[in-house]
C-alpha cells in the first residue's frame, strides 16, 4: 500500500511522483467505503464521506496550492498540502473499490473500527466479531527498492478475532489469532489458531472459566477446529476474511486522512 512509502516521500527530499497525475478537484469527495448492494441483501458497511481539502487547490501541474487565508502556519501549510496527495495516491492504491455486505453466507455489519459477521439457523446464531485497530502488518518480506523506483510489500489486515455459538441461553466462545508464516507446498498448515475456549449462559462476566487453546489436548483441539470448520470458519474463510479486514481498515484509514486535512484547514 501506499502508506509505506510516506515516509521515503520525504526522506529522498520529496523526489517521490506519481505517474501521470491527474487533476483532482478540491471540491471533490470520495467515500471511502462504498458498499455493493447485491440482490439478495442490503449493504450495511457504508462509510460517510469527507471531503478531501476544504479551500484548498490542486493546479494542472500537479501541486497542492491552500489558501493562505485558511492556513495559520507553515506546518500546517505543509500538513494539509501532504494529506491532499496521500488522500489521491491512497485511493488509487485501495485494495478494492467496494465493500461486500455478506462473506460466504454470513451478513456483515460495520460500527466505526468494529466489524460483526452473523450467520443464523434454526439452531443456533454464530457471530465473528474484530476490530481492525493496530490489526495491519508486512505481508511477507519487504522488496527490495531503489531511489528511483520504490516498491512495498502488501499490507494486511489480520486480526485477532472472537466466534460465538449461541444455541438458546448458552455460547460456546472461541478467542482466534492469525498464524505467522505460510504453508509451504505439499504441506498443510493452519491459516489460524485457537487462543482461547470457553462456554457460558447468559452474559459473560470475568468470572467465566476459560481455557487457552495451547495447554488442551491435542486431539481435542484438532476436533475443535474441525468443529469451527463446520460453522463456516474454515481455513478458506479465514483468508477471505483477512482480504475484507484488510480493505475495510484502508477504507477507515483514508476517512481518517479526510479528516484530518478537514480539521486543518476549518476555520477557527
Amino acid at each position: 500500500m501506499i502508506r509505506n512509502a510516506r515516509f521515503l516521500r520525504w526522506a529522498i527530499g520529496k523526489r517521490f511522483t506519481t505517474v501521470n497525475p491527474s487533476p483532482v478537484s478540491a471540491s471533490s469527495q470520495w467515500n471511502a467505503g462504498n458498499v455493493t448492494q447485491p440482490g439478495n441483501g442490503i449493504a450495511t458497511c457504508a462509510l460517510k464521506s469527507l471531503s478531501v481539502m476544504q479551500g484548498a487547490g490542486v493546479q494542472q501541474n500537479g501541486v497542492f496550492s491552500v489558501s493562505s487565508r485558511q492556513i495559520h502556519t507553515k506546518g500546517e501549510r505543509e500538513l494539509v498540502e501532504f494529506l491532499a496527495e496521500e488522500i489521491v495516491a491512497e485511493k488509487k492504491a485501495s485494495p478494492s473499490p467496494s465493500l461486500p455486505s455478506s462473506l460466504s453466507g454470513f451478513s456483515i455489519s460495520c460500527n466505526k473500527a468494529d466489524v460483526e459477521l452473523t450467520k443464523s439457523s434454526e439452531r443456533e446464531k454464530v457471530t465473528i466479531s474484530f476490530n481492525v485497530n493496530h490489526t495491519v502488518d508486512m505481508d511477507g518480506e519487504e522488496a527490495e527498492s531503489t531511489e528511483n523506483k520504490p516498491e512495498f510489500s502488501a499490507m494486511k489486515s489480520r486480526p485477532q478475532f472472537e466466534v460465538d455459538i449461541v444455541r438458546g441461553g448458552t455460547t460456546l466462545s472461541f478467542t482466534c489469532s492469525y498464524l505467522p508464516g505460510e504453508a509451504q507446498e505439499g504441506e498443510y498448515n493452519d491459516v489460524f489458531g485457537i487462543d482461547e475456549v470457553t462456554i457460558y449462559q447468559g452474559e459473560w462476566n470475568d468470572k467465566v472459566y476459560a481455557v487457552a487453546g495451547d495447554v488442551l489436548d491435542g486431539y481435542l483441539y484438532d476436533l475443535l477446529m474441525n468443529f469451527l470448520e463446520e460453522k463456516g470458519v474454515s481455513n478458506e474463510f479465514a483468508e477471505k476474511m483477512s482480504e475484507f479486514a484488510s480493505a475495510y481498515e484502508h477504507a477507515k484509514y483514508v476517512e481518517l486522512l479526510e479528516a484530518i486535512s478537514k480539521f486543518t484547514v476549518e476555520k477557527k
